[in-house]
């Protein structure tokens, strides 16, 4: 079944037919850009309710995440943020997968469709041009033919007459034929034109008209599957990032899981305690004998603590301490004398640790100039070494004062109770680090175990020159490799110590970069040299 044979007379229906499908889908199109409007909404309304329940850096909320239920409150967030990024997805997607793509096809069906209909009308219109010049011919042919009656009648009667003269008789007779003549060219016009517009006609319901409305059909069929494409695409979008939805809900329960409320007790503890003994029973003062009112040793009073919670409530030490008093807040001193003990001894070892970490990332920046500066005397057309001085001196300047920054602490620490855990704690720094560090008194350089050593420590220039003396007699060997890299870029290697290497070479990573900006690398062959570290991407093995 087919529109061009059993719709042949129903051409205004197939118009409007047409028509309300591509309203259709133009409604169908508005339909997904509101709804991708909600879910851009609802994501924009997601991430700015995320942000207004993170808490800001430095705040007293961030500081509160070492709490298990304060860190998953944060994951939560997260996931929530994530949460929206999907959601922003699916209105990423359905925009362009289905809004996007159907107002395009829409336009196409829509030139498609006025091309058939304008078709149809051009033959519609030659129809019934074929059918005008077939009436008119009807009537002309019609018209004659009545005139030739009208002249036959009257070229008859002429000849009966008997008054009427041979001549009159022979004009009529004349005229009589010529009518006749003229009909009958007017009959075969007539003729013609009706057998053209019956084969025009014939060719307009069987032939043109149905081909057209078979187009339509097509067009129409074409559309309704673009259309139920659409629907699939609608529930499909949200459907493919529902397993990372899913992830996201799991990291909330994970979140809820992951509360653990004996860990956040102890973590309590371990920040505030403060170290302090509690308070003893305070003694009785008898004003009859006049003695002293001092408060015997075992009251709060003459507590043998440095700086504790009395001095914060004021000088009488005699009066009892109580827990809900409002405190009056400490000074805060660069030794942490104003903290209780616990405090103190935790806040001194947090500074020595991360004294300690600023003091490597100087001891390796040294190492990586000084083997820069090496370098440049040994390759002059690489570099000038005396540009790298400044630098030098400017990092040993920082070593030596993180060293005296760590002895001042350390003495500091010692102070507090924790020795032992400062030598521990020593143990991480580099060797070169704890040998040069000087005495905040004197200058007595520390030996590694924490003691004055009775023999004065060789400069650290000296230190340093002769490590990198050793690396460079060592190079003859061939050291194993630590990994390899892949070369992003093109490397000429034109320089002396560099190598030369193509975008996409594997070549064996044989020295890390130290900071200089040079990689160590070596090939199958064994040629050794240094490349740009930027050129490459490098993965180390564990």
């Amino acid at each position: 079944m087919d529109w061009g044979t059993d719709l042949w007379d129903q051409y205004d229906i197939i118009d409007k037919h047409t028509q309300s499908g591509l309203e259709l889908v133009e409604k169908y199109v508005k339909f997904v850009k509101e709804r991708t409007e909600i879910e851009q909404n609802y994501a924009k309304q997601l991430r700015n309710l995320t942000k207004k329940y993170n808490p800001k850096r430095g705040c007293k909320e961030e500081q509160e995440c070492r709490f298990s239920n304060h860190q998953s409150f944060l994951d939560i967030l997260n996931e929530m943020n994530d949460y929206a990024g999907q959601r922003e997805l699916i209105a990423e997607n359905m925009m362009m997968n289905i809004c996007i793509e159907l107002t395009k096809y829409l336009q196409e069906l829509k030139m498609e469709r006025k091309t058939h209909l304008s078709e149809a009308k051009k033959s519609q219109q030659s129809l019934e041009s074929t059918y005008k010049q077939l009436d008119s011919s009807k009537k002309r042919f019609e018209r004659e033919w009545r005139e030739a009656d009208k002249a036959a009648q009257y070229a008859e009667k002429t000849d009966q007459d008997i008054n009427a003269t041979k001549a009159d008789v022979e004009k009529a007779k004349q005229q009589a034929n010529m009518r006749t003549h003229i009909a009958e060219e007017c009959k075969n016009d007539y003729a013609a034109q009706l057998q053209k517009y019956n084969k025009e006609q014939s060719q307009f319901y069987f032939s043109d008209m149905p081909l057209i409305f078979n187009k339509l059909q097509d067009m129409d069929e074409r559309r309704v599957r673009k259309l139920a494409q659409g629907y699939v695409l609608f529930s499909d979008t949200e459907r493919h990032v529902m397993p990372i939805i899913g992830k996201c809900l799991e990291g909330v329960t994970k979140a809820g899981t992951n509360v653990n409320e004996r860990n956040d007790s102890i973590a309590l503890i371990e920040q505030y305690k403060s170290g302090f003994e509690r308070p003893g029973d305070l003694d009785f003062e008898d004003y009859s004998q006049g003695i002293n009112r001092a408060s015997s040793d075992s009251s709060l009073g003459t507590l043998g603590t440095p700086k504790g919670p009395l001095e914060l409530l004021g000088k009488n030490r005699s009066k009892p301490f109580w827990l809900f008093s409002k405190k009056s807040k400490p000074t805060v001193t660069e030794d942490f004398g104003h903290l209780p003990p616990e405090q103190r001894r935790k806040r001194l070892q947090q500074k020595l640790d991360d004294i300690g970490k600023e003091l490597q990332k100087e001891v390796d920046q040294s190492e990586a100039l000084e083997k820069m500066k090496d370098v440049y005397e040994k390759n002059p057309q690489m570099g000038d070494p005396a540009s790298l001085s400044p630098q030098i001196n400017q990092t040993a300047q920082n070593m030596e004062r993180l060293r005296l920054e760590l002895s001042k602490y350390e003495s500091w620490l010692t102070e507090a109770g924790r020795r032992g855990d400062s030598m521990l704690r020593r143990d991480t720094l580099p060797e070169d680090a704890l040998s040069y560090r000087s005495h905040s008194n004197n200058n007595e350089p520390y030996s590694p175990d924490g003691t004055h050593s009775e023999e004065g420590t060789p400069d650290s220039s000296q230190a340093i020159y002769a490590e990198f003396d050793d690396d460079f007699e060592e190079e003859e060997e061939l050291v194993a490799p630590i990994g390899q890299c892949t070369a992003m870029y093109n490397f000429p290697g034109a320089s002396e110590g560099t190598i030369t290497m193509q975008e996409g070479e594997v070549l064996s990573v044989v020295e890390e970069d130290k900071g200089d900006g040079w990689t160590r690398v070596r090939r199958a062959n064994g040629n050794e040299g240094y490349i740009p570290t930027s050129y490459v991407s490098i993965s180390l093995s564990k």
